[in-house]
């Protein structure tokens, strides 16, 4: 069941897939169908779940379960990954992987290979005042608080 995001508590478990691209203004709206009819079904065990997402610069998509009552089970967490890669082949993207880097440059969000961005921090393309993103956060406290962090302040900051 979909909850105001909002209404999940901090603590409770999060992800962020980031895509490899941005999506076209036309593939948002499909998107959103896909995604609210998944957390709509979603269940744990049987059980109904308390969940949200939200789409971020048309290229992150996060998700937040209420977990304060419950343990996911593999198999919950089996049933997303599922879905994600589903969303992967709809729409020709690489959601799944974390390590690659996203960063700002001005307003706009974008998505480099590692090997690729630690060329451009050798090269000066990058500053100390580049804002990344750590797609490796787990909760709903850390999207809000350290999720759009300094290079300097993430493990991308000792190549520097």
């Amino acid at each position: 069941m979909i909850v105001d995001f909002k209404k999940i508590p901090n603590w409770c478990k999060l992800w962020v897939f980031p895509s490899s691209r941005k999506f076209y203004p036309q593939e948002i709206e499909g998107l959103k169908e896909r995604i609210e009819e998944f957390l709509t079904n979603w269940t744990n065990e049987g059980q109904s779940l308390a969940c949200s997402y939200q789409l971020k610069y048309d290229r992150f998509i996060i998700i937040s379960v209420d977990n304060s009552e419950i343990s996911l089970s593999l198999k919950a967490h089996d049933t997303l990954t599922a879905f994600i890669l589903e969303l992967e082949k709809l729409y020709d993207v690489v959601l799944l992987d974390k390590i690659n880097v996203c960063y700002k440059q001005g307003e706009f969000v974008q998505y480099k290979d590692l090997k690729e961005f630690k060329k451009m921090m050798k090269s000066k393309g990058v500053s100390k005042k580049t804002i990344v993103f750590d797609n490796m956060i787990i909760t709903k406290a850390e999207l809000e608080n350290d999720w759009e962090i300094n290079i300097m302040d993430s493990w991308l900051g000792r190549f520097l």
